[in-house]
């Protein structure tokens, strides 16, 4: 929920980083709390600037709960706190603490989303290295790779090395990302691709033509932090069109 006091200490001074509130209580009610919130979520839609909510139990204490609550902004924090909703729901929330709640607020000044950096990291290894060694430290050993495109899945990073280099060897190409998204275990990333035909390409002699399509990837992780498996999607037929290889469609 968050954001709702104004802030006393610091000043009125705006900030354009991601801002956090933490909010600190004492409760055995966590449950009625929980409900609390669910109406909050749900009478503020349209309205609330709050973007993330987590809600932790202390597992060494269970009457200690903590609220993290990411706003766009200190400013956008304090709309917030202005909804009418949110201060009903707040009011009625700390009835149910043992004590006032705390309040700390944080401006964020490092956000590490180590998934989706890693994921970054896979298509600059993929275009930019000279071979593919590093991919050791990013993909897991027994990595699972769906493609439309291929009549079995490739399972293996050598596999996936072997694959990875039919493009590398059939073209001069690079990516360029347009959105990237993380939710859980997976990252997204939609992106776009251009090459020049420099190199045989699934029976293809080189044919020096510049050529380019779009295509979204989804990473799994695993625990370790590197990638288990990944979806593509692509247009692999358009990209055959423009090698020559198949004739263009007429709608």
């Amino acid at each position: 929920m968050g954001g709702v006091r104004t802030r006393t200490q610091g000043g009125p001074e705006a900030s354009a980083m991601t801002f956090m509130q933490l909010i600190d209580c004492r409760t055995n009610r966590l449950e009625e709390i929980d409900r609390l919130l669910d109406q909050w979520v749900e009478q503020t839609r349209g309205k609330r600037t709050a973007t993330h909510a987590v809600v932790g139990k202390d597992r060494s204490d269970t009457s200690h709960v903590v609220e993290i609550v990411e706003f766009p902004s200190y400013e956008e924090a304090m709309r917030n706190s202005k909804l009418p909703e949110t201060d009903r729901i707040f009011r009625e929330m700390v009835a149910l603490c043992d004590g006032m709640p705390t309040f700390t607020d944080l401006d964020v000044v490092r956000d590490a989303r180590l998934n989706t950096d890693t994921a970054r990291r896979f298509f600059e290894v993929l275009t930019t290295e000279d071979d593919l060694s590093a991919m050791t430290g990013l993909v897991e050993e027994h990595y699972h790779d769906h493609d439309p495109a291929n009549e079995q899945d490739i399972v293996g990073l050598d596999h996936l090395r072997r694959e990875m280099d039919v493009w590398r060897g059939g073209f001069d190409f690079a990516f360029r990302i347009e959105d990237r998204l993380a939710e859980g275990d997976r990252v997204c990333t939609r992106w776009s691709w251009e090459g020049t035909h420099t190199g045989d390409f699934l029976g293809i002699p080189a044919t020096g033509k510049k050529v380019a399509m779009t295509g979204t990837t989804v990473f799994r992780f695993g625990g370790n932090g590197k990638i288990v498996e990944g979806w593509w999607q692509y247009d692999r037929l358009g990209l055959m069109t423009q090698l020559g290889a198949l004739e263009p469609t007429e709608l």
